[in-house]
């Protein structure tokens, strides 16, 4: 991709990305990098994770958040990230899933270290949504 876009530029990303109007206009009007990403991308190198957050950390990077709107789990070191099945929702047990999720990362947000940083949780299989529903009110400390 070189030496129009190097390593160091190269940012992966997630398929939900949000732009105003202006940068909309610019995404479209690009001739220069979007050519070389179509070219480049095959196999595991999917376009719409790289080709977005390279491009706007590139040419507009005060513009960019640099914030993730969903969690995912990518320890497993696969293209994909892991999906969660109805044993792995669990409140507390071995791993606290839920409250892991919930609060067990840290990150920072307009300069201010904060506890919030996703607004999303991504890849529960359709059998782990009964879980969910059940345990979300008792884990946000809702009342029924």
């Amino acid at each position: 991709m070189g030496p129009t876009i190097t390593l160091d530029n190269r940012r992966k990303g997630s398929q939900w990305f949000q732009m105003d109007r202006s940068l909309a206009l610019e995404v479209v009007s690009d001739k220069t990098y979007f050519p070389i990403f179509q070219y480049y991308c095959n196999g595991s190198f999917y376009a719409d994770e790289h080709y977005l957050p390279t491009f706007v950390s590139m040419k507009f990077g005060e513009r960019n958040a640099n914030r993730a709107l969903t969690w995912v789990d990518w320890s497993w070191g696969r293209p994909h990230p892991s999906k969660f099945i109805r044993p792995d929702v669990t409140m507390g047990g071995r791993q606290m899933f839920l409250e892991r999720l919930r609060s067990g990362s840290s990150c920072e947000y307009n300069g201010r270290k904060t506890n919030v940083c996703f607004l999303f949780a991504r890849k529960f299989t359709v059998n782990a949504l009964d879980r969910l529903l059940r345990f979300a009110p008792m884990l946000m400390h809702l009342s029924n």
